[in-house]
């Protein structure tokens, strides 16, 4: 029998005297202890996703991965954990002990204070002019220095992981890099509940896009992944989630992702002047791109263009100004058929093609003031 309550559950002092009970006991109670602790309205976003079996449930309130790892059961086919994941040091181990715990198809529920609702907290608690002071520094200590390697060993060494601010997207993504899927949100209240499936183990990434400058693996000439440089436009992990934009929002025109979440405010001035594309000049002197070609694209966006034109495009090395700036086409089949064109005029003559390109594109850019979203 699956001991769903054990000594991780200590942090809550109201679900002590449960310690000492039945583990069935412990499982009817569970409704009353998140009603008493999270709420009526997490009860009820939490109970359609629970499975029939309580037996199965390991129900937690932790921010250590060892109180979920000494867990004596092999698995089971939820894990509802009531303390946020901003107070855990190592998210990804915490996640990835999570994964380790539960089953193929299992659930795990947890919640997170985003940055976006600890802002609107912050600037709503306290007058006009001090809430704004208030929050810039609260985003450099809590945002900045962790990211820094410079500040991170004394933020971690002051909060000890603590309090620490997280971005939907980046919470999703590190899920994602982790082995879940997203299946359920809510905001309720001050936190933004969220329900996972576990669909497959871990990557267990040690070297994710945590920095300004970013390496994004994409696919070069005859199949190969190979990093392109870029300057940060999203928030940290973001990477791992286009599979999960692409569901909830599909392509808008030109392409891009609609409604991207993704993107932070720096990122969206960035795009607009092309600085979030100057490091790929590195690529271009390391020779994996050349300056006309067509983009270098990431696994899922590879995965939608049809399969001839992904084996057509695989026999060049793609470039920094892609014929889609020449050419301006608004949906995917139209992307497609602008990237044929462009191979074909190449085949036939490359360098008058490539000038021909360059060109056009540079008067859409500059002239006609074309941009990225």
């Amino acid at each position: 029998m699956a001991l769903t309550i054990k000594k991780t559950v200590q942090e809550l002092p109201m679900i002590d005297d449960l310690l000492d009970q039945p583990t069935l006991k412990a499982v009817s109670n569970m409704e009353k202890l998140i009603t008493e602790h999270a709420g009526k309205a997490v009860w009820d976003f939490v109970k359609p996703h629970l499975p029939k079996d309580k037996n199965k449930i390991y129900f937690i309130a932790t921010s250590t991965r060892f109180n979920i790892l000494n867990q004596e059961d092999e698995s089971f086919e939820a894990v509802i954990n009531i303390k946020r994941v901003n107070d855990v040091r190592y998210l990804n181990k915490f996640f990835e002990a999570i994964n380790a715990k539960l089953e193929m198809g299992g659930i795990y529920i947890n919640s997170v204070e985003t940055y976006r609702i600890r802002k609107e907290r912050i600037l709503k608690r306290f007058p006009w002019g001090i809430n704004w002071v208030l929050y810039s520094f609260d985003v450099l200590f809590r945002r900045v220095f962790p990211k820094l390697p410079i500040t991170k060993k004394l933020y971690f060494y002051m909060t000890q992981g603590h309090n620490r601010v997280l971005s939907m997207a980046e919470t999703f993504g590190r899920l994602y890099s982790c082995g879940f899927e997203i299946i359920g949100e809510q905001q309720i209240d001050k936190d933004l509940y969220f329900i996972t499936r576990k669909i497959r183990e871990p990557y267990f990434d040690y070297s994710p896009t945590y920095g300004a400058l970013i390496r994004l693996k994409r696919y070069g000439k005859g199949g190969k992944l190979f990093g392109v440089y870029k300057a940060r436009t999203m928030h940290a992990y973001s990477e791992y989630l286009q599979e999960y934009v692409y569901k909830m929002n599909s392509l808008d025109e030109g392409g891009k992702f609609k409604d991207d979440f993704r993107v932070t405010t720096l990122g969206r001035f960035l795009r607009k002047f092309w600085l979030d594309e100057l490091p790929m000049v590195i690529n271009l002197l390391k020779g994996d791109m050349k300056l006309v070609g067509v983009r270098p694209l990431s696994s899922h966006y590879f995965s939608l263009y049809d399969e001839q034109v992904r084996e057509r495009r695989l026999k060049y090395k793609p470039g920094l100004v892609p014929p889609y700036y020449a050419d301006m086409p608004k949906t995917l089949d139209e992307i497609m058929a602008s990237e044929i064109r462009y191979l074909d005029a190449y085949d036939k003559n490359p360098l008058l093609t490539d000038f021909k390109y360059f060109w056009k594109a540079w008067y859409n850019i500059f002239i006609k003031r074309a941009r990225s979203k």
